[in-house]
């Protein structure tokens, strides 16, 4: 949905123009709008993620992000960078690692994406 049609469809259900200033009910009041319209949550047919294994936090944390596209370009999975993390770190969860480490492993993924593109 392109943003201005975003803001109108706010503007049109509770009065405001952007999410943040909105109440919880506000913005329920605007999922459900979006629903009838025929949008549907991000989920297979089966109730898995889109993304299997990305953590909920990714949207917040800018380094996540670049976690995201490392694993994208390289094509591998979630769990890849997870298995990075308990080894490297001991760390279940990439929520949970510390900004210096979530630095080393950004280099570690960046070290092999340029390994795999002098072949």
């Amino acid at each position: 949905m392109a943003d201005d049609t975003y803001r109108e469809l706010l503007l049109r259900v509770t009065g405001k123009s952007s999410s943040a200033a909105m109440s919880s009910q506000e913005r329920d009041k605007v999922i459900q709008e979006m629903k009838r319209l025929g949008f549907s949550d991000a989920r297979k047919q089966d109730g898995g993620a889109v993304f299997p294994g990305r953590p909920d936090a990714v949207d917040g944390i800018p380094m996540l992000k670049k976690v995201e596209a490392l694993l994208a370009a390289a094509g591998r999975p979630w769990s890849y960078a997870t298995s990075m993390a308990k080894r490297m770190f001991k760390v279940e969860r990439l929520e949970w690692l510390k900004a210096d480490q979530l630095h080393r492993l950004i280099a570690a993924l960046q070290i092999h994406a340029n390994r795999k593109s002098k072949k």
